[in-house]
Order: structure tokens, then C-alpha cells, then sequence
């Protein structure tokens, strides 16, 4: 509030009036007075200390018009406004907002005015004092949060822990950046009966909330999650229901919903002698796969030494710690390939057709291979990592030390969206649909039985009830499995070929129907999307 008093001038006064909270203009002008205008007017009143007020511009008009034509008058040309404020509560109950309107020459804001205004709300408890004093202080303030609840805290899932320090995974994962390091899959661990393999932790009911009015807000519990009910070689603990162990021997594997122990078959080696191999299971093979030999299994395939121009075909991952020699380009009726739904390892490979539902590693050379993977091919960890002539593709990316050579080796490279992948995509889609069809009926024959109780036969219900619970669990994973592959297709725009040494000339790198055709040496770099297409791009980008 400004002082009272009169500023004096011979003919144009201010006297501030309290009570009113108004400035008055007290104009009398005499015959030698000079004519003023607006913008005279308000530097006048800033330089009498009255610039803090609101001026009032339609009472200027009034007040120069009848002092510049030599007519005295009283007017009212400012107002002392006090400060105003506004509360708001958010719409869960959880947050005040405050907003406050300065003051122009009136009474500040208060804390008291602040919390009075709360009070009206009925809000007492979970004020903020600081941010009270901060907004008072700014002077001026929208949607300053004044006042918290206190939210529920929602429950936390069920999740399901593996007990064991390595273990083979072959359920779905995520990629999030594309990024991939060599992997060393290493040996089969195996489990004996009565081994703990994994254990249930159930979902946590969480904690309530409050509202600033005093309303309890209910906390979301977390969601069951349960064992598969079928997981080979396993069993639950009869002491204790959230427990899976073994029971039997084999290679622990978590898989959807839990981990199976699957069978593993031990061969010296894979010849004439033995004969092919078709299991279901894992396989350890000491020595060498001989040439024109078969393996297939359901598990995963370890070989010690060489796979010659052999069959090799698993529903996990391959690992050949010596290397592969195929058989292509050479004159031969038969055509044998290595296909596994994992991941590939090997010392290296020449002249072989390898596809990996994942991805493929390769510690040395490879020299003319057709390579397809799902996700990366990497070649080159501890050795050389040479690709050289061939075709390589990946969605992800292909990253080696050299690709091609100095004598300019025609070597293809591909990279981006993998046609399977849209076909994978739309067979688990028309899955799920089928599935879903399936569990809205199975859920009409419950709700039937639920309203008509005695009308079907126990057995029939528990049946119907165990059918909905594993289709339930199925459409849950396929809607996981989706997510992953449109996550993929997605992270596949930004695909590259990662050249951490030299690229020679001789290579082609496609990406869809765009092709790099490279031309001299280069050091490190990669080769991807750029601002004019397939361009050789810092390394720097690709990572």
C-alpha cells in the first residue's frame, strides 16, 4: 500500500484515498499552464512513487481533455489492488495448485492467506511450507504446487527367479539399442533330481494412498505370476509350493513360464559308427562331426571339435569350439546346412550355409559362408575376424575387423528388416486371434456354470478352468513375443555394418532395395542409413 499524502505541483496533485484505495488526479489548470499527454502523465505518476498502482487509461482521456482545455476536475486515475490467489486441487486428489495474482500497490500475499485458502478446501495435512513461502516470495505464480498427498504405492509383480548362476535362456528377449557382445556359450550345465532350479515370488499387495481431503486411494495389487503346468524334468518342492526343482538329469532351460530340465545325450563322436543322431534333448559331442553326417535335436548342441560337411539342426543354440568346413561350391549332390533357433558359436567357418534364429558369433575367419541371422553376426573376438567373399545377413547389424581383402573379393553383406520377421508377425497374430476366439468361449461355458451351478459336471469344469489358465498364459507370452518383433523391425531401420579395422574395396553392403558398392580401402567405419542413403558413416554412429 502506498503512503498517504498529496504530491504538490501548481496545478495537477495526487492524493492517494485509503479507505477507497484510489488514486485521485485533483487537476486545476490556470491560464499559463501547459498542455500535457498521456505518456507525460505516467512518468509522472512512476516519479511521484505511484507506478506500482494500476493505472486506469480510461480515466486518463477524461483528466487530459478537461485539464488541456483549462477545466479543473477530480479523477480517479489508479487503484491499489491487493494480491488475489486461487487454489486448485488435481483431479486424483493428490496436488494443490496455487496461483496468485501480484499485488499493483496493495496488500502482498500472505502464508496466512495462503493457508486459510487451503483450509477452505479442507486441506490441512501434506501442505508444503517452502514451496508456500517460494511462491509468496515470487510474487507471482500459475499452478505452484503447494500441497501433496500421499500416493498409493501399487503392488509389485510375482516374478519367477532362477536359482542357477548359468542357465540357458530360450524365451523371447528384447533388444533395446541393437547393441550386442560376443557371447561364449560355453559348456552344458547339467542338474541332478532334487536340484533347486527356480523360485516364486508372489506379487505384493501394495501400499494405499491419501488424498489431500482425506480420501483412501486404493493401491493396485501386483499380478500372479505361476509355473507352466508343463515343465518337463522338473517338479514342485512338496515343502514348499513356490519352489521348482529337478527331477530328473539334464540341461536346466528357462523357458516361458518357468525352466524344464531337458535331456542330455554324451557321443564321442558322430560318424559311420554312431550313426546320425535325432534327439530329444541336448547332445555333448567329444570329438568331430564327420562329413555327410546328421544331427538333430530339440535342445542345444555342443561340439568339441571340427564339424565337417555335416547336418546339424537345433532347437536352441550351437556351439562348435573347433570350426565348420561346408561343403559349398564344391561338386556334391547333397546339401547339408547348420540351423539352430539360438544362438551360433564357432572357432570358424569356410564354405558353410549357417542360419541362427538369433545370432551368429565367430572368433576368426569366415570365408565364403552364406550366414543368416535373426538378430547379429559378429565375427572376430580374441582372433583375426576376416569375412571374406560370401553373402552375410543380419537384421541388426554385421560387425567384423575386416571385411573383404586386399585382392578385392566379391563379399555380400546385408542388413535390415528380415522378410521372416513380418512372417513371423503375422502367424502369431492369426495365433493369438485363434486363441483368443478359444478363451471367450471356454469363459461363456465358466460364466454358464458359475450362474447354473450343478449343471456341469465337476470334472468338465476343472478342465475348462486348466484349459483358460494355460491359454491365458500362451496369449500373454505371443503378446510378449509380438512386442520383441515389433520392437525389432523397428531397431532394423537403424541397422549397420561395423567395420572395426578396414573395409576393402569388392564389398557390397543392402540394405531393402539399396545397395553400397564400395570403392577403395577404408579404416574404421560404418555403413548404414544416412542423409543420401547406404553411407559410410564415423563408427562413432553405430554404437
Amino acid at each position: 500500500m502506498m503512503e498517504t499524502g498529496a504530491h504538490n505541483r501548481s496545478d495537477l496533485k495526487f492524493r492517494l484515498d485509503p479507505a477507497a484505495k484510489a488514486l485521485i488526479a485533483v487537476a486545476t489548470p490556470g491560464p499559463t499552464s501547459q498542455s500535457i499527454d498521456e505518456a507525460w502523465l505516467r512518468d509522472e505518476l512512476v516519479a511521484q512513487g505511484y507506478g506500482a498502482l494500476r493505472y486506469l487509461p480510461r480515466a486518463a482521456i477524461p483528466l487530459l481533455a478537461n485539464y488541456n482545455s483549462g477545466t479543473a476536475v477530480e479523477i480517479k486515475i489508479a487503484e491499489c489492488i491487493d494480491a488475489s490467489l486461487n487454489i486448485d486441487v488435481s483431479p486424483d486428489g493428490l496436488e494443490a495448485y496455487l496461483d496468485i495474482n501480484a499485488a499493483e500497490g496493495g496488500a502482498p500475499m500472505t502464508r496466512e492467506a495462503v493457508m486459510a485458502a487451503l483450509a477452505e478446501h479442507g486441506i490441512g495435512a501434506g501442505t508444503l511450507p517452502e514451496e508456500i513461502d517460494a511462491a509468496i516470495a515470487a510474487g507471482a505464480v500459475k499452478r505452484h504446487v503447494v500441497a501433496r498427498g500421499q500416493p498409493p504405492e501399487h503392488g509389485r509383480d510375482g516374478r519367477l527367479e532362477s536359482l542357477l548362476p548359468e542357465v540357458r535362456n530360450r524365451t523371447p528377449h528384447e533388444d533395446e539399442t541393437g547393441h550386442t557382445d560376443y557371447r561364449d556359450l560355453g559348456e552344458i550345465p547339467v542338474v541332478h533330481p532334487g536340484a533347486a532350479l527356480m523360485l516364486r515370488h508372489p506379487p505384493t499387495q501394495g501400499t494405499p494412498g491419501l488424498s489431500l481431503l482425506g480420501v483412501p486411494i486404493e493401491a493396485k495389487p501386483g499380478k500372479e505370476v505361476n509355473f507352466a503346468t508343463n515343465l518337463p524334468g522338473t517338479e514342485i518342492a512338496p515343502d514348499n509350493p513356490d519352489l521348482l526343482r529337478a527331477a530328473a538329469n539334464g540341461q536346466p532351460v528357462i523357458i516361458h513360464g518357468g525352466m524344464m530340465v531337458e535331456p542330455v545325450f554324451r557321443v564321442n563322436a558322430v560318424n559311420t559308427a554312431s550313426g546320425n543322431i535325432d534327439f530329444d534333448g541336448s547332445v555333448v559331442i567329444k570329438g568331430d562331426i564327420s562329413s555327410g553326417m546328421t544331427v538333430r535335436v530339440s535342445g542345444d548342441i555342443e561340439v568339441s571339435g571340427v564339424v565337417e560337411t555335416a547336418t546339424l539342426e537345433a532347437g536352441g543354440s550351437i556351439v562348435v569350439k573347433g570350426g565348420v568346413l561346408g561343403g559349398l561350391g564344391r561338386k556334391t549332390t547333397e546339401e547339408h546346412h547348420i540351423r539352430c533357433a539360438g544362438c551360433f558359436n564357432a572357432a570358424y567357418a569356410q564354405q558353410a550355409r549357417i542360419e541362427a534364429g538369433d545370432s551368429i558369433f565367430i572368433d576368426d575367419m569366415v570365408m565364403n559362408c552364406e550366414l543368416t541371422a535373426i538378430n547379429h553376426i559378429q565375427v572376430g573376438n580374441k582372433r583375426r575376424g576376416h569375412i571374406i567373399g560370401g553373402h552375410v545377413q543380419a537384421t541388426l547389424s554385421i560387425t567384423a575387423k575386416v571385411f573383404g581383402s586386399p585382392n578385392r573379393v566379391h563379399t555380400h553383406c546385408e542388413v535390415g528388416v528380415n522378410p521372416l520377421m513380418h512372417k513371423q508377425m503375422i502367424e502369431k497374430s492369426k495365433t493369438r486371434d485363434g486363441q483368443e476366439t478359444q478363451l471367450l468361449e471356454i469363459s461363456k461355458l465358466l460364466n454358464f456354470s458359475r450362474k447354473n451351478p450343478g449343471k456341469l459336471r465337476p470334472e468338465m469344469i476343472d478342465k475348462a478352468q486348466a484349459t483358460a489358465a494355460a491359454l491365458s498364459a500362451s496369449i500373454a507370452a505371443l503378446r510378449e513375443e509380438e512386442k520383441t518383433l515389433a520392437k525389432k523391425i523397428e531397431l532394423a531401420q537403424q541397422s549397420r555394418v561395423n567395420v572395426q579395422q578396414a573395409l576393402h574395396d569388392g564389398v557390397e553392403i543392402h540394405m531393402g532395395k539399396q545397395c553400397y558398392r564400395v570403392t577403395g580401402e577404408h579404416g574404421p567405419c560404418s555403413v548404414g542409413l544416412g542423409a543420401a542413403g547406404l553411407e559410410v558413416l564415423p563408427l562413432e554412429v553405430a554404437k
